[in-house]
């Protein structure tokens, strides 16, 4: 707690004619406590910090409210070399751009985010970072030695820090070493390429920082980022401070393509089967080894299909237009065909496309396939000329099914159920486990793999950190993240690399990785009054905490997020963060001033999540929109956080109404700590009871996703909900 602290309020960008600066230093140092309550006409200038600064030494303050414009704006100016907390209150666009000058309810408005400021900052401490028993480690371990992990290894190893480098196969490589040739990935984009990747297993060989570790697996990787320790099934052993999951992906088995002709030929094959016919050499019929003259390709075989793969598998299409050329460059009298829904060549690989529209030989039809069937040694496939409205049938000696790419990653774990048996929780997964590989071994209560999203790929938030999965210091690139050729895999490979760099060098500062890469703190818990109710261990989005033999949380500092989920779950309230707790947000909202019933001044609570909501709220105040006076915001650092004694308190205190509004959830869009948005919506189901306990109307209540870029939808939100209030009239409690 802030023993001694000054309020700082500043009077520039038009903060002072909108609102009586003198008067909101008045409240911090009567009502707020402040030691100091100061104003100037620019804080962030040269002679606004020195009069910071100079009060943080001759007065010994440790805690400085800085009232002025955003939290997200001139971090650097006030961010002080004496380590102090500081508390930014946004007089600037929450208030003086977005309401009425010199107004009654403007000048109130402001003196209770005074008042918040202030009290948040008289009950928080400067977060000292974790330390574990064990120094930390900078090594990294990359799991997959084919294109994304040795060169996410390299990478690794350029930037001057050490890689492990775990391949289960005899041999790095992966599945490039399947391929034949490569469709061009420089200009002018017209020939095929080699593979490279024996030079590139070249290097990766030759480079003393990296030491690779073939033919085995990750037996069991324990502890959290900067103390993982792993162990190999060969009795290996090493240290390391992230890791680099670079798993790749298998085939869609075509076997489930019976209706495509796969298993009732053996000239119906896939396209990964012919990259291994040309590399033997020559393009011919299982069935009897004679050259292949005719060949039919057939596009999204078993996928942009619900009853298959729903998505599409990105180089398909380029691979077709590549093994065409292996057929015509074998015979130039040979035919290709090819039968698309839709031909994707994305930016240059368009001049490739038509390179091979152009090849003597190659014809493209777009159709939808009605069947395959073998027809005395030929194989006689029928489309739908979705072009030409009408039936074409060719008779061919090959037909290559262009199979999609399935994840080597496991399914979901984070649900779980109760075993009466075991009279345990146990993992449930979602999905079937078909294509489930193990590849960390992971010792963590959620689940000993990495848990999935949407048709099995590890990710945590795919708009906002793309390499990011939900385990905290482990990094998803290539193939097991989405669908996409070597050139996109050297690319995820460096970008995965510098994000576990990242996360090595952020956990020995005690700093969070993303993304609030700054927060030093983390979870603090009062094992007295714990109930054992594993509300933290199930709802923690990240696997935070493991459990012991008496089911007690054992939390994991390094994998915290610092989303506050768990401080939100936990029915007891023993969880809290020296600068984020209960008692904390409990506190600010006890500070607000609510009016009488009789001032006919309603109030109404809105807590925002610090990602989108409240940066829409700042938006909508640079583009000085106006919105409803009455209301109050509370920045929470993820909605998920949200406790619901924090809206009896409100109640009690006689607001009229209370919003919830957070990140958007769904396949579409995520919230930046995945579940705290869909988990507040939860939470908020049990608010009835709340609100019926008290006497009051449910509707007082709302709950609203908010993307960043819908800062114009803010000001309705807050009129509608005040609509809805209106025939429920104010809260009976403003008068006790």
């Amino acid at each position: 707690m802030a023993e001694k602290f000054g309020c700082y309020i500043c009077s520039g960008c038009g903060i002072g004619d909108a609102v009586d600066v003198e008067g909101l230093a008045g409240i911090a140092t009567k009502e707020g406590k402040a030691a100091v309550g100061k104003t100037h006409a620019c804080l962030c200038n040269e002679e606004g910090i020195a009069l910071i600064t100079g009060d943080i030494s001759g007065e010994g303050l440790d805690g400085i409210v800085i009232a002025a414009c955003s939290s997200r704006a001139k971090v650097q100016e006030f961010t002080f070399e004496t380590p102090v907390f500081v508390e930014r209150v946004n007089l600037r666009e929450h208030v003086a751009w977005c309401h009425t000058p010199g107004d009654e309810d403007t000048q109130m408005l402001a003196e209770d985010n005074i008042r918040m400021g202030c009290v948040k900052t008289s009950k928080a401490s400067l977060p000292d970072a974790y330390e574990p028993e064990e120094e930390f480690g900078k090594d990294i371990m990359v799991v997959g030695g084919g294109i994304t992990g040795i060169c996410s290894a390299l990478d690794v190893a350029k930037a001057g820090y050490t890689a492990h480098l775990v391949e289960k196969e005899p041999a790095l490589g992966g599945m490039v070493n399947k391929l034949h040739k490569l469709y061009p990935k420089s200009s002018p984009y017209q020939e095929l390429q080699d593979t490279g990747i024996e030079d590139k297993i070249k290097e990766v060989e030759a480079n003393s920082r990296v030491t690779i570790h073939i033919g085995t697996e990750v037996e069991k990787t324990e502890g959290s980022p900067g103390i993982f320790n792993v162990t190999l099934k060969n009795g290996d052993t090493f240290k390391v401070g992230a890791i680099v999951q670079a798993t790749g992906f298998k085939p869609y088995d075509a076997s489930k393509l019976e209706n495509l002709g796969y298993g009732k030929s053996p000239d119906v094959i896939t396209n990964l089967q012919m990259e291994e016919m040309a590399q033997r050499g020559s393009i011919v019929r299982p069935s009897d080894g004679k050259e292949a003259q005719s060949v039919a390709f057939i596009q999204c075989a078993g996928q942009r299909d619900k009853d298959h793969l729903a998505y599409c598998s990105s180089t398909c299409c380029m691979t077709s237009l590549k093994q065409a050329l292996y057929l015509t460059e074998q015979n130039p009298e040979a035919e290709a065909y090819i039968f698309y829904k839709d031909m994707r060549t994305p930016a240059q690989y368009e001049d490739f496309y038509k390179r091979a529209q152009e090849e003597t030989g190659i014809f493209l039809a777009k159709g939808d396939v009605n069947s395959i069937s073998p027809n005395g040694g030929k194989i006689t496939v029928e489309v739908n000329d979705t072009l030409l409205g009408e039936d074409i049938a060719v008779e061919v000696d090959l037909v290559v099914l262009a199979t999609g790419m399935v994840p080597n990653s496991f399914p979901e774990t984070l649900k779980t159920e109760y075993d009466p048996e075991t009279k345990e929780d146990v993992p449930v997964q979602e999905d079937s486990g078909m294509y489930a590989e193990p590849a960390l071994g992971l010792e963590y209560r959620q689940g000993p793999e990495l848990p999935t999203l949407k048709y099995g790929f590890p990710d945590s938030h795919f708009i906002c950190f793309p390499y990011e999965t939900r385990r905290t210091g482990i990094y998803a690139a290539g193939c097991v993240r989405q669908p996409q050729d070597t050139a996109a895999c050297a690319d995820d490979a460096a970008g995965a690399a510098l994000k576990a760099i990242q996360c090595v060098e952020q956990t020995a500062k005690g700093m969070a990785v993303h993304p609030r890469t700054w927060d030093k703190s983390f979870p603090e818990l009062f094992m007295q009054r714990c109930t054992q109710c594993k509300r933290c261990t199930i709802e923690c989005p990240f696997g935070v905490y493991n459990e012991d033999e008496k089911t007690n949380p054992l939390p994991n500092p390094t994998r915290c997020r610092r989303c506050g989920i768990c401080m939100g779950a936990c029915p007891e309230r023993i969880i809290s963060f020296k600068d984020y707790s209960v008692d904390i947000i409990g506190s600010m909202v006890k500070a607000i001033e609510v009016p009488e019933e009789d001032e006919e001044k309603p109030r109404i609570l809105a807590f925002m999540c610090e990602n989108d909501a409240y940066p829409a709220l700042d938006t909508a105040g640079m583009n000085h929109i106006q919105y409803n006076p009455w209301v109050r915001v509370i920045p929470l650092r993820c909605l998920g956080s949200i406790n619901l004694i924090w809206i009896s308190d409100a109640m009690n205190k006689g607001f009229d109404g209370v919003l919830l509004i957070g990140c958007v959830h769904g396949d579409d869009y995520q919230c930046h700590y995945m579940k705290g948005s869909e988990l507040a919506e939860t939470r908020a189901s049990k608010i009835a009871e709340t609100l019926q306990r008290l006497m009051l109307e449910a509707e007082r209540v709302e709950v609203h996703q908010l993307q960043i870029d819908e800062w114009n939808k803010v000001p309705q939100i807050f009129d509608d909900f005040m609509e809805t209030l209106e025939p429920f009239g104010p809260n009976p409690m403003k008068d006790f």
